[in-house]
């Protein structure tokens, strides 16, 4: 009998499982029979009362764990969480069979002003000093172009925040593993570098050099925000079936 396929999505700095939203739903519809894992990183969501790891790798390993998976995965990342995606398939292969990266970044390949456009700088220094309620409006009027003015979302939001509070500590932590990681090795399964050309707080350019130095697929979104699946699931769902087509299906 053929395992079923397992993918894991993984999300960015300061979000959880619930962010990916429609997506989730949009995934499971193309691929029935898989399963999808939606582990939350250290100090977010449902594992909000613990502190996040100071590193990518620590960030790793937490996942890792709560995988569990005795069969190699399908990685599916935003943002931060596409470096946790590169720090899995490149320090451990044979769990992974191929991965989706999202807006995502790394040193060497971009400066420090792509991977945080300077445009952002002004709005991310605000956000210290605002309730944690402004937060979550300050953070979806700068990663969504299409609902940034969507107030039913952002109650959600708002809830899921005071619900699953992520500490000082936590987003500290995070934002300077972030800063922090680079890569080295060029990973060697399948992989799908995506982005979003109206991306206001990550350069596309991070991704684009990205698939250029690796050689990999790359789609790239002309209008929509650094949440890509928020603002476009269906072509974002289109784009990676695509992909999974041609890596992954024996005529």
């Amino acid at each position: 009998m053929k395992d079923r396929e397992h993918f894991v999505l993984i999300r960015g700095l300061l979000r959880e499982a619930r962010h990916w939203g429609k997506f989730i739903t949009d995934l499971q519809h193309h691929f029935p029979d898989a399963i999808i894992s939606t582990p939350d990183i250290p100090g977010n969501g449902l594992r909000y009362h613990e502190t996040s790891p100071r590193t990518i790798a620590g960030i790793t390993e937490a996942l890792r764990q709560q995988t569990g998976s005795s069969q190699p995965v399908k990685l599916i990342s935003l943002s931060m969480g596409g470096m946790i995606a590169i720090d899995w398939m490149t320090r451990y292969p044979d769990e992974v069979e191929g991965t989706v990266l999202i807006n995502t970044s790394a040193r060497p390949l971009s400066p420090f002003y792509h991977r945080l456009r300077w445009t952002a700088y002004p709005h991310v220094l605000r956000m210290i000093l605002h309730s944690a309620a402004q937060k979550e409006a300050d953070i979806l009027k700068l990663t969504s172009n299409r609902h940034h003015h969507d107030n039913t979302l952002l109650e959600f939001w708002q809830q899921w925040q005071q619900q699953y509070p992520v500490s000082k500590a936590s987003g500290r932590n995070q934002f300077l593993a972030a800063v922090k990681f680079s890569i080295s090795t060029k990973p060697q399964q399948p992989l799908l570098v995506v982005t979003s050309r109206g991306d206001r707080l990550v350069d596309y350019r991070c991704s684009l050099k990205l698939a250029q130095a690796w050689g990999a697929d790359y789609a790239q979104h002309e209008t929509a925000g650094h949440d890509l699946p928020l603002d476009d699931s269906v072509w974002l769902m289109n784009v990676i079936k695509q992909w999974h087509v041609s890596n992954f299906v024996k005529i």
